[in-house]
């Protein structure tokens, strides 16, 4: 742990104690080995405590910690199979609310981009930021290419400073999910480097504007001449790796209900459009925006009785591979039909779960969580819920944690959320069947399946070939004796690391207790020189750190 790390932490520790959540750091083992030093902050004697609900001091104390543990903690609410129901209430507030840098900045990343200035880009662009992100800030503008048809463009800059801002906050929380992997009963099941692996992909992705422009391209592409979605044109010529522009487009926001029934917007059908286009991201074109907040999700209305949805900010998208595709499309169906078993076996074949899992240990808590989510109409069943109280009913059994399913879950909850804002009356089930029913009659289609053997069959093809000198070597290698069979036992290779890990903390503890009891007993039997025993007890300290 380097010095400007212990730094951070002593200054995200004063920031928890004025928000009255220093209990945590003192009763955490995860802190075990440097919780001595925050003792040491003055901030823990006199730094005044404020009080209410516990869900909002970690609100407000995420808020003061800057926008990257803001935006981390917009992503845990959606976990709420880690989280109490108050805290992820409370985070789900978390609102991507920073004020705009400067529009000096702008200009300059923008010329020093494209080696231009300005003017000769532009005819015109708006210093006042059409709005201001953690990430970026959206300006107006429009362009001097008289080939472009629609002139009117967005121009999303990368806030300056803001990568090192994300490295030295991502090696923070790289620390803390250590030390929880290391200390925490729950840290090996949870995998929280991993996640903060995921976050640091996902965060620095979103620094990349060609990768959000690549994203915008290929969703705009799936929905090329859909009534149902429009995703703005991406101008690559006006595009760098901080810079993006992208037609402007003319939209009411979703969650402007007032205007859309000014307009006599069919909210009805807006609301199952919305479900129909986020299933058939999922299930026919595997490649989903994830993130579908108000702020994102616009509704033209030049045909209110048709309206049509436009999407912008592509950063985060998300896929599933076929084999998650047919177990959540089999899981969903199994649910509603209330096949416990077939949920269980579904869990354990797609490796949700330990394949020692017993099935009908399984089958009987999926049924304990799943069965009073019944008590409610079949329309007001949410598929976020179903999601969550399948990964609560499997979490006993070691259910790996699943990052794209996470996503996928976090992105069904927002279209929920939108879709019965919009109307109450919603019934995503009904919506979703019939695309879900489609896609599996597609994948079993015997034409479907020949597509893809035609495709697979240059693979096939180059092992076919292959084999004959394959089994040459194996014949020659077993003539040699020199013919053996791996075998990885990952259990074996834990326990052989951890008794290795067992060897050198008790070395390091012996070795640090040898120098620490010398100083002492320097100090009580030759007291001068005083050097070589302040020498040892700091070796002692040093070796004791190190372990």
């Amino acid at each position: 742990m380097t010095l400007s790390v212990l730094a951070r932490l002593l200054r995200i520790q004063r920031v928890l104690v004025r928000h009255g959540l220093d209990e945590f750091l003192h009763t955490t083992p995860l802190l075990g080995s440097i919780r001595f030093w925050f003792y040491f902050s003055p901030a823990t004697w006199f730094e005044r405590r404020r009080g209410g609900e516990r869900g909002e001091r970690i609100r407000l104390a995420l808020e003061e910690l800057g926008p990257i543990f803001m935006k981390l903690g917009q992503i845990l609410s959606t976990r709420r199979d880690l989280l109490p129901p108050d805290i992820a209430d409370e985070l789900a507030k978390l609102q991507d609310r920073v004020p705009p840098f400067a529009t000096s900045d702008a200009r300059r990343i923008v010329e020093e981009a494209f080696g231009k200035s300005i003017d000769q880009l532009f005819e015109r662009f708006d210093d006042a930021p059409l709005a201001a992100a953690t990430i970026a800030q959206v300006h107006s503008a429009k362009l001097r290419d008289t080939k472009t048809s629609n002139k009117d463009v967005v121009v999303k800059i990368v806030r300056p400073g803001i990568r090192t801002l994300i490295e030295r906050d991502i090696q923070v929380m790289y620390a803390i999910a250590d030390l929880a992997h290391r200390y925490w009963s729950e840290g090996p099941r949870l995998r929280p480097v991993e996640i903060v692996r995921e976050y640091e992909k996902t965060i620095l992705d979103e620094l990349d504007m060609m990768r959000e422009a690549g994203n915008a391209a290929q969703l705009r592409r799936n929905f090329a001449g859909s009534s149902l979605l429009y995703v703005p044109e991406v101008y690559w010529d006006y595009c760098r790796r901080n810079v993006m522009t992208m037609e402007r487009i003319d939209g009411v926001l979703i969650n402007n209900l007032t205007e859309l029934n000014r307009r006599g917007v069919d909210i009805k059908r807006l609301s199952e459009n919305g479900v129909e286009i986020f299933f058939t991201q999922v299930f026919r074109h595997n490649f989903f925006h994830a993130d579908m907040h108000p702020g994102n999700i616009f509704v033209l209305t030049a045909d209110p009785q048709h309206p049509r949805y436009a999407a912008v900010d592509f950063g985060i998208v998300g896929t599933l591979s076929p084999r998650d595709q047919y177990y959540l499309a089999e899981n969903f169906f199994a649910f509603f039909e209330r096949d416990y078993y077939r949920i269980a076996k579904l869990h354990v074949d797609s490796a949700w779960v330990p394949s020692t899992t017993r099935v009908d240990e399984l089958e009987s808590a999926v049924r304990t969580v799943c069965e009073p989510i019944f008590n409610k109409p079949l329309k007001e069943i949410s598929f976020g819920q179903v999601l969550l109280g399948l990964f609560e009913a499997a979490q006993r059994f070691g259910i790996s944690v699943q990052p794209q399913l996470v996503l996928l879950q976090k992105t069904l909850l927002q279209i929920e959320g939108l879709g019965r804002q919009l109307n109450p009356e919603l019934d995503l089930w009904k919506t979703a069947q019939p695309i879900m029913r489609d896609w599996m009659r597609e994948r079993v289609n015997p034409l479907a399946v020949l597509q893809k053997l035609r495709r697979q069959l240059p693979e096939i093809n180059d092992t076919v070939l292959a084999l004959p000198q394959l089994l040459h070597q194996a014949v020659q290698l077993a003539a040699d004796r020199r013919f053996t069979l791996p075998v990885k036992d990952d259990n074996f290779a834990k326990l052989q690391i951890e008794m290795r890990t067992s060897a050198q903390r008790r070395d390091y503890a012996i070795l640090s207790a040898a120098f620490v009891l010398g100083g002492i007993f320097w100090f009580m039997l030759v007291r001068e020189p005083w050097w070589p025993g302040i020498a040892s007890l700091a070796v002692g300290l040093a070796v004791f750190w190190r372990s």
